[in-house]
């Protein structure tokens, strides 16, 4: 029987995400993973947080808080040299509107515009984190570094991958199989890390 599982995101690409990992890591219908999509009158949760992991607790437990269930939550974002660390939290909203990745990735490219090749280094970064019912959490980090392009390349995954070329990678996070970006990843490295913690707290049957 499989355990039952929130991931506290509206964003069904993230969902068949760590469906998918976690299908990996644990067996396939080890886990049923839902969304927010399954709970219609689920409000917005401020992301009132200063980190990465903050942020993913904030939304974790307001998800334990609202539906009883196990619940995964995560932030991400890059992390800009050349921008001290920004966008960071705020990568999903940097133009002003949440989830305009096109927006976002213009005003990146613009920011750095002037900025040498070889100080163009950034970092994806993912905070995961599981709270259970009964009051345990669990919060682990992923990061891939590498540095940001001057031009989009790529039509696959979200957010900042056009841009994005991983440290010892030819293609950008957006020209890579979701399987080759999973291996690789920020999320998919938390969210590995966050599966070995799954399967000791839901365990199977």
């Amino acid at each position: 029987m499989s355990a039952r599982l929130l991931l506290a995101t509206a964003n069904k690409k993230k969902l068949v995400e760590l469906q998918r990992i976690l299908d990996l890591a644990l067996g396939a219908s080890r886990i049923e993973l839902v969304g927010l999509s399954d709970f219609p009158d689920y409000p917005d949760v401020p992301e009132t947080g200063l980190t990465f992991g903050e942020n993913a607790l904030i939304k974790a437990r307001e998800g334990v808080r609202r539906t009883g269930l196990p619940t995964v939550a995560d932030d991400s974002g890059i992390a800009v040299d050349a921008l001290n660390g920004m966008p960071g939290v705020f990568s999903a909203r940097w133009a002003g509107r949440h989830g305009d990745d096109a927006a976002n990735l213009d005003l990146v490219l613009a920011q750095i515009g002037d900025v040498d090749d070889a100080h163009r280094g950034g970092a994806f970064v993912c905070a995961a984190a599981l709270v259970l019912p009964n009051g345990r959490e669990h919060l682990v980090e992923g990061r891939q570094t590498g540095r940001i392009l001057r031009q989009r390349r790529g039509e696959g995954g979200f957010g900042y991958d056009p841009i994005f070329l991983g440290d010892g990678q030819t293609r950008t996070n957006a020209e890579l199989s979701p399987a080759e970006k999973d291996a690789i990843s920020h999320r998919g490295k938390a969210f590995r890390e966050l599966a070995k913690v799954i399967a000791k707290e839901l365990p199977a049957g």
